[in-house]
């Protein structure tokens, strides 16, 4: 199972192609295909980061017809790096695709069909489940906190316990976002991944030659939640590509501080036969 780069109505997009998803609309944006100008410059998706409106309605019309999903049924939250997820339904579609979230929580979770639920990153990790069994889906945000935290074996258990789900036929995408190669940190972010992981962080931390630096690889450590959180291997596609390395196509807080768009993930249950 692998997240690849695809094209839809001209505009790029990654998304998991094996069969097993195809209950789920679902993509992860790049920042190429929109209407913005820069610094957003060109498919902006957040709307707080100072782009007007309306390029950020029509920015979601695109990505959503890119994906198969609907700009009309938008799910979003305020992010805050926690790991609280938010069980939604129809009645939490926003009014207009570039309204922004107000509740605080980093995922999202429903069971009903046509709700697509919305996450943002700019490095951080995103990532998408579903389960075609109990046909519910999750969406997660986990910047290097959220991961620390466990926020995708949350999201994990939050479906098992409200939507009955069985961990083992629930599939995972784990979107593009900053790489090892590029994530130096402090030992903030080692020191956060053990408090979580224990033992298991030290598959996914590596010091280098400067002293107190380390890399840190937060999409492999996502996936292991995901694996302690019952998820099979072959459920877990992660997606290769790099945000801080590959500016053409995406953004970069790391690198470009705050003068720039956001990326989205959105996935939505489709309409059953």
């Amino acid at each position: 199972m692998k997240v690849e780069y695809r094209q839809g109505k001209g505009v790029p997009f990654y998304a998991c192609l094996d069969p097993a998803w195809s209950g789920a609309a679902h993509g992860f944006s790049t920042r190429l295909g929109g209407v913005s100008p820069p610094p957003w410059e060109s498919l902006n998706l957040g709307a707080n980061r100072g782009d007007q409106p309306e390029r950020v309605a029509e920015n979601f019309r695109r990505f959503c017809a890119a994906t198969g999903t609907n700009p009309n049924a938008l799910v979003k939250n305020h992010q805050i790096h926690s790991d609280t997820i938010r069980p939604v339904t129809l009645k939490d579609v926003l009014p207009s695709p570039e309204t922004p979230g107000s509740f605080e929580a980093d995922g999202l979770m429903t069971d009903q069909p046509g709700v697509c639920l919305t996450i943002f990153s700019g490095d951080c990790i995103p990532v998408l489940l579903y389960d075609p069994v109990r046909r519910c889906a999750a969406a997660a945000h986990a910047g290097w906190r959220g991961t620390a935290q466990g926020i995708a074996a949350r999201a994990v258990e939050a479906m098992t316990h409200a939507y009955a789900c069985q961990p083992q036929n629930i599939l995972a995408a784990i979107g593009p976002g900053i790489g090892p190669c590029c994530f130096e940190t402090h030992a903030d972010v080692p020191d956060g991944l053990r408090a979580g992981l224990g033992p298991d962080a030290s598959d996914f931390i590596r010091p280098l030659p400067k002293i107190g630096k380390f890399s840190v690889d937060l999409k492999r450590a996502n996936a292991r939640w995901l694996e302690r959180a019952g998820l099979t291997a072959d459920h877990i596609a992660i997606c290769p590509a790099c945000t801080a390395c590959g500016l053409d196509r995406f953004w970069s807080h790391r690198v470009q501080g705050g003068a720039r768009g956001s990326m989205a993930a959105v996935i939505q249950i489709l309409e059953g036969p």
